[in-house]
């Protein structure tokens, strides 16, 4: 398969994360911790209206990495997108160090590498633009 495909499975797969991580706006958080056990206990540490927050940031993010490209309307948007999902999971890896939850980074860290690679690609050798 060549770099353009392999960057829309991993877009694809990057915006299907972020979606159903949108679930926090819709669900208790002590329902959230439950359900998902010692990697999803973070979301007692912040608001409803947090969660919501982080919700609806999550959710224009999954478009933003596929919609521009799509709709071939400001298709640069997707690379830029991409380096923010990075940041996104930058903060969420800091945060589970900080709670000392090492052994459920190995997620945020893989989609951290997946968001930089979509980033490089996009801006890079498979860009929209050239």
């Amino acid at each position: 398969m060549d770099l353009n495909v392999w960057l829309w499975i991993v877009t694809s797969l990057l915006a299907t994360v972020l979606l159903i991580s949108t679930s926090k706006m819709f669900l208790p958080r002590e329902r959230i911790a439950a359900a998902g056990g010692r990697a999803a206990e973070w979301v007692l540490d912040f608001s409803p209206g947090a969660l919501r927050a982080i919700a609806i940031l999550e959710f224009l993010a999954a478009a933003g990495l596929i919609l521009p490209a799509v709709l071939d309307i400001a298709p640069v948007l997707v690379p830029v997108t991409a380096t923010c999902v990075a940041l996104l999971f930058v903060g969420a890896t800091t945060m589970r160090l900080r709670r000392g939850e090492r052994a459920t980074i190995a997620a945020d860290v893989l989609y951290f590498a997946l968001a930089v690679f979509v980033a490089w690609g996009r801006f890079g050798p498979e860009s929209f633009t050239g």
